[in-house]
């Protein structure tokens, strides 16, 4: 079957572009896509917007009422555009980040701010959860790593759950959009209450916790439909009624996970690492892996785009060096990255690392004191020179990524040839070669943009125009994109390929 598909009438009809609506905890955008007829996937980016977390009634919250603004002005912007250019938006696709999400009562009206992952509310709560549900029972039906701020825990916290459903941040975003209640899979399946074999929700678990049915919706795919354009939205986009908002990879990893440029002929043995704010390390499977040796690792195993499983482990990433930079502009130093990392990768290898995992650090707070700290208790020492400290957090990033991968070969019996660096991460040389040498494994860097064009290309192929499986949609982002390939350092460090 060909990649790229045309409707019988396209002739007649005006070029269809899809809107990609893409949020992550520091920052969001509203992107155009179009399917090129050279076989790749034209982006635009629209509209940009800071997001972050706000102190709202004594917890750390998402000002999810400016969150919602932002992406109706992205989405009103996107339609203004395409209809400049004699386009059609063909579809609106939603991801964000996992875990979080809204209470919506009866009338469609949102109880509160939403919590941040990033409050420490659900710490609490983890050792009462598991007094009812043992972790060892948890893991085995929804194979999911431990985290304390896993939905599961959040909603222990919550008191009068009645009358009220939960809505994930995309699924909550979809909702006002079109009035559908409907939970992605990819992103209810990191809740810690969906069961990674059955595919549905774990019901058991409601039970056992006191959770009302029904707090989630029904559950949608990535493909589906959650509906069309309530009339009032639609009037204010500029956009027709019938525009459909379609269930893509509505967890950010799972849609990057979906334009991973890996070739056909990898057949799984491939690696990612989707590298922002945080870390997601891990192979593509076709099975959950159950067992107490994954359990003991602390994998997880998500749903991916097509019933896929992600096993992976959240590690820390970006975010380290984010917060640091945010720490020293408010003392006054405020460096270029590039001159940042520069200064980096001119120090020598071999200095002292500290576990990027490590929960002191998911707060926002002086980040640069916490990590010399951390090396401190380590028995190490680490001056409060910026460079010194960016490549701490360099070094012990690429590591981390060896380790988990080291696990994940072993616990999934997989043997990996390659490792796919997608997402911001990607432009990082430092971090790349770092993670080449610490690997002893190739790393492909590239695309950036890897989450939109996997939210693009699910709401394409539901459109009919592009056809077949995930190793058909990774290969229309490879034909489009530039790649960068690192080699472990004692072979040539790079080169570019198309």
């Amino acid at each position: 079957m060909s990649r790229l598909q045309h409707h019988a009438d396209g002739a007649d009809a005006a070029p269809a572009v899809f809107a990609a609506v893409d949020i992550g905890a520091s920052s969001g955008r509203v992107m155009l896509g179009r399917i090129t007829l050279q076989g790749g996937v034209q982006l635009e980016t629209v509209h940009r917007f800071p997001n972050g977390v706000v102190e709202i009634d004594g917890g750390l919250r998402w000002n999810f009422d400016a969150l919602f603004a932002e992406v109706l002005e992205g989405l009103r912007t996107a339609a203004t555009v395409a209809a400049g250019q004699g386009e059609t938006v063909a579809g609106i696709g939603i991801d964000t980040w996992a875990v979080d999400y809204g209470l919506v009562d009866a009338s469609g009206n949102l109880a509160a701010q939403p919590f941040s992952y990033r409050d420490g509310r659900s710490s609490d709560a983890v050792e009462p959860v598991h007094r009812t549900l043992d972790p060892e029972r948890l893991y085995a039906t929804t194979g999911l790593q431990f985290l304390q701020f896993n939905t599961i825990y959040q909603l222990a916290t919550e008191e009068g759950l009645d009358g009220v459903q939960a809505l994930l941040i995309p699924d909550l975003i979809a909702f006002l959009l079109t009035g559908a209640r409907r939970t992605e899979a990819t992103n209810a399946s990191t809740t810690g209450l969906f069961d990674a074999v059955a595919g549905e929700w774990a019901t058991e678990f409601f039970t056992a916790l006191g959770l009302p049915d029904g707090l989630f919706p029904p559950l949608i795919q990535p493909g589906e439909a959650y509906g069309t354009l309530l009339p009032a939205i639609a009037g204010r986009l500029g956009l027709p009624s019938a525009t459909p908002v379609v269930a893509v990879g509505s967890h950010d990893t799972a849609s990057a996970v979906a334009a991973v440029p890996a070739a056909a002929d990898d057949d799984g043995g491939f690696a990612y690492i989707s590298s922002g704010t945080w870390s997601l390390v891990g192979l593509e499977l076709k099975h959950p892996v159950l067992t107490a040796a994954s359990r003991e690792a602390n994998f997880t195993n998500e749903r991916g785009v097509d019933g896929t499983i992600r096993y992976l482990r959240n590690m820390g990433g970006l975010w380290l060096l984010s917060e640091c930079q945010r720490t020293w502009a408010a003392e006054g130093f405020r460096p270029e990255l590039s001159t940042l990392l520069a200064a980096a990768a001119a120090l020598p290898g071999g200095g002292p690392q500290i576990n990027a995992d490590d929960p002191s650090f998911i707060a926002p707070d002086n980040m640069p004191e916490r990590i010399r700290a951390a090396v401190r208790s380590a028995g190490g020492v680490l001056t409060d020179d910026p460079a010194a400290i960016t490549r701490c957090i360099m070094d012990s990033l690429a590591a981390g990524y060896a380790r988990t991968l080291a696990d994940a070969e072993r616990l999934a019996d997989r043997s990996v040839d390659v490792v796919h660096v997608v997402g911001g991460g990607s432009q990082n040389a430092l971090l790349c070669q770092l993670t080449a040498n610490a690997t002893r494994r190739p790393v492909i860097a590239g695309p950036v943009e890897a989450t939109a064009l996997g939210n693009v290309l699910v709401q394409a192929r539901a459109a009919g125009a592009v056809a077949g499986g995930l190793a058909d949609l990774r290969a229309i982002v490879a034909a489009g994109s530039s790649l960068t390939r690192y080699e472990p350092a004692d072979l040539p460090v790079t080169t570019s390929r198309k």
